[in-house]
């Protein structure tokens, strides 16, 4: 995991040859995102971490990957939404909250959340993770054990009403 450190202010920067840095701001942006893709604002975040580069040199970057369609936010959006709901059964609560940590606008997270959801409904989602907790850890049969089951399906970010209409089979 990296550790925070301060931004550095522009003012800080040291910039001898523009040109050379403009090309190093390229060439890294290029290789950061080789590695995966990333949002307009972490690639913003992540290329001001170096003090040879400065925020006019890293727009023009990502202008010019923007125009390459190396960065495309609401494509990036939706591509991390339908690749978690293929991996993981989440609700659209906790893929919201994992979209806001990418550093996404609202309108894009939300645009990228109705497409992802119109392909995998969130009930057909939730039935998924209801079979398989029930293969792991079998029929809640206590009321600490429905409370518990209650529980873990309030932390994948599932709808209450979902999870109410999925518990009342259960009793």
């Amino acid at each position: 995991m990296r550790r925070w450190k301060p931004p550095i202010k522009d003012e800080d920067r040291v910039i001898n040859d523009p040109e050379k840095s403009r090309k190093k701001t390229f060439d890294r942006a290029v290789n950061l995102l080789t590695f995966k893709q990333r949002s307009v604002e972490e690639l913003r975040t992540r290329l001001l971490e170096k003090k040879w580069t400065n925020s006019e040199i890293v727009e023009d970057v990502i202008v010019k990957l923007s125009e390459y369609n190396y960065l495309d936010d609401e494509e990036y959006a939706y591509n991390l939404a339908a690749s978690k709901l293929r991996t993981k059964f989440v609700g659209k609560r906790r893929l919201k909250q994992d979209l806001v940590r990418k550093k996404l606008d609202k309108a894009t997270i939300d645009a990228a959340l109705e497409r992802a959801y119109e392909e995998v409904p969130e009930s057909d989602l939730i039935e998924q993770a209801v079979e398989k907790r029930l293969r792991i850890k079998g029929m809640p049969e206590t009321q600490n054990e429905q409370k518990n089951f209650f529980a873990y399906l309030m932390r994948q970010g599932f709808d209450y009403d979902l999870i109410r209409d999925q518990m009342e089979k259960f009793r």
